[in-house]
């Protein structure tokens, strides 16, 4: 027997919301096999400090590559400045102590409080894509407040923020080299947003990865041919170029990945990207 229209657009819009559902479905499989780990209080500040070291580590690489290669010294932004072992090593020291001193604590008292609960169905691809795009605004829009406010008094920038100022010349090394009250505001900006918007715990995990890694890659001080920005059009991503410039100048690009907050508060500088 034939379906009526609606039933027939009804079925089809199911079929096609399980088939956003199944393309993440094994991967979610996959996640919930490891449940011992992901219920443990270890597992926030472990999938933290991992995810943050993997992609620094290309970076890194490339940082003692460029400077034997004039091949790759060329998507270097600042290529007078390269960082050298001496001053990599107390940001991996201060990171590790962080992580173990700061971060493992408050996310222990998290986990005490609001137990992580690990759902059977993975969410559909289209409402992961919207809500980690969301999450990335909101962050974005949170941080550029916070950024311009401890730059614009001048208490705020000496007692909490000028230590993230130490290097003019970022490497990725210093994504994380901060205060305890930055790296305190910025992980509750980052926490709180999936928190407020609902999130699936996969979708949490995976606008984790995506915030540390555009962190990371902002801080890297090189502007490579797949570079974000570059793959985002109309100037709407501002990316390692755009934060780079604000190490060197201070004054200008506070918010970390879009531009269009800066463009509106006049505190927008172009870079001069390779």
């Amino acid at each position: 027997m034939n379906c009526s229209l609606p039933h027939r657009v009804l079925l089809g819009s199911l079929m096609e919301g399980q088939r956003d559902r199944l393309c993440l479905q094994s991967l979610w499989d996959f996640v919930t096999t490891q449940e011992p780990l992901i219920k443990s209080p270890f597992f926030p500040v472990l999938f933290s400090f991992t995810a943050y070291m993997a992609f620094c580590l290309p970076y890194i690489a490339l940082d003692f590559l460029s400077i034997r290669l004039p091949d790759l010294r060329k998507y270097k932004i600042q290529p007078q400045n390269y960082p050298s072992l001496g001053m990599m090593v107390p940001c991996i020291i201060q990171s590790v102590y962080h992580h173990v001193v700061l971060i493992f604590p408050v996310t222990f008292l998290h986990w005490y409080w609001r137990p992580m609960h690990l759902p059977v169905m993975a969410p559909e691809l289209p409402e992961v894509l919207l809500q980690v795009a969301v999450c990335l605004l909101l962050f974005d829009f949170e941080y550029f407040l916070w950024h311009l406010l401890h730059h614009k008094v001048p208490w705020l920038y000496k007692t909490f923020h000028k230590v993230h100022h130490k290097h003019v010349s970022t490497f990725a090394l210093t994504t994380q080299y901060s205060s305890v009250w930055e790296l305190l505001s910025l992980g509750f900006f980052a926490a709180i947003n999936p928190l407020l918007l609902g999130c699936h715990p996969l979708t949490e995990m995976i606008f984790f990865l995506v915030n540390i890694g555009l962190s990371v890659e902002d801080h890297s001080g090189y502007d490579l041919p797949w570079s974000t920005h570059r793959l985002v059009p109309f100037g709407l991503y501002g990316g390692a170029p755009h934060h780079d410039l604000h190490h060197l100048k201070f004054k200008s690009n506070y918010a970390p990945y879009f531009t269009h907050w800066d463009k509106l508060f006049g505190t927008f500088m172009e870079s001069h990207s390779n």
